[in-house]
């Protein structure tokens, strides 16, 4: 598949030739979108990271940054979770973003690492962006996956909202009781109370990364999705309050890079420093106003920044061996 913008061809807008994506069934039988990229021939191999989006994603968003990781030596692989992007849905309404409970994508991310681990070389690097991070983060301190290092982008450890921390969750059991707890818990994008038009203002402040999406969206239908179930914000509290506990950071043994944008609209900063702050080998990049959430699809300056900045940590974490 290959696609045109701006009379160039778009590698955000073409699987890779050489990209493999194929479904595979999780043990109980649920099938998981996935892709894997290996680095080109003759190119000394880096070692592999696996890649996991974040609510409402697919890995198609991605594809830039999964290319440029393979180029520079990693076998990559990335994944839909269980109900979004191309993963299948969990309620009767495909448009709904919805989980039983964030423990089940805990297990399947740990199934995923088990299979991952035994077909690629080491070291082996897990990754993941908002959602995807918070349930990185939460599947290595629960031993769940065991990566040599681990990077979150915008990992989704608190939300952007006047509601207190410790009120979220009880309102969530609230909102879950008074209605379907399977209804959209807000209307349209990314955020309750946000127009539609304005979703780029929460996401990227570069448009033609963002059009990517939407381009990917029409392309492939089944990538369509909108907004959480109240029962997924309700569960979300709670895996949040999982990581706020005691010790539950503390333990991480792994070096973790947190990246992040100090004036994100959807996760919370606060949120992030104090738990970058937990980790015990845990760095900290953090970009003021220039920046918005999608820090691996943001403007050139900034995403140049992220990019160089992955790659510093990896090269300190997992040395690349010596010829």
């Amino acid at each position: 598949m290959s696609a045109v913008l701006d009379g160039a061809c778009n590698v955000r807008r073409a699987i890779p030739a050489a990209a493999r994506e194929w479904r595979w069934a999780l043990p109980d039988g649920h099938p998981l979108r996935r892709i894997s990229l290996d680095p080109p021939a003759g190119t000394p191999t880096r070692g592999s990271i696996l890649f996991m989006p974040g609510r409402a994603d697919f890995y198609e968003k991605y594809l830039e940054t999964l290319a440029e990781w393979a180029a520079a030596g990693w076998h990559v692989s990335a994944a839909d979770w269980r109900g979004q992007g191309a993963s299948g849905r969990m309620t009767a309404n495909p448009l709904v973003g919805h989980i039983e409970d964030f423990s089940i994508w805990v297990a399947d991310l740990g199934a995923l690492w088990s299979d991952w681990v035994r077909t690629t070389p080491g070291p082996h690097v897990l990754a993941g962006h908002s959602m995807g991070g918070h349930l990185v983060l939460r599947a290595v301190a629960e031993g769940a996956a065991s990566p040599d290092a681990v990077v979150l982008s915008a990992p989704m450890l608190g939300f952007v909202t006047p509601i207190p921390p410790f009120v979220q969750h009880i309102y969530g059991r609230i909102m879950c009781r008074i209605g379907d707890p399977e209804r959209m818990a807000w209307k349209v994008s990314e955020k309750p109370g946000a127009p539609g038009h304005d979703r780029i203002s929460l996401l990227t402040h570069d448009a033609d990364r963002y059009s990517d999406e939407l381009w990917w969206r029409a392309e492939r239908p089944e990538l369509e999705i909108g907004p959480a179930s109240w029962h997924w914000v309700e569960r979300a509290a709670a895996s949040i309050e999982t990581l706020r506990a005691p010790g539950v950071l503390e333990a991480v043994m792994a070096p973790v890079l947190v990246l992040a944008a100090k004036k994100d609209a959807l996760v919370s900063w606060p949120a992030i420093e104090k738990a970058a702050e937990r980790l015990p080998r845990g760095e900290l990049v953090a970009w003021g106003a220039e920046a918005r959430h999608e820090l691996l699809r943001e403007a050139d300056p900034v995403r140049r920044q992220v990019m160089s900045a992955i790659t510093s940590f990896l090269d300190r974490a997992v040395p690349a061996k010596a010829a």
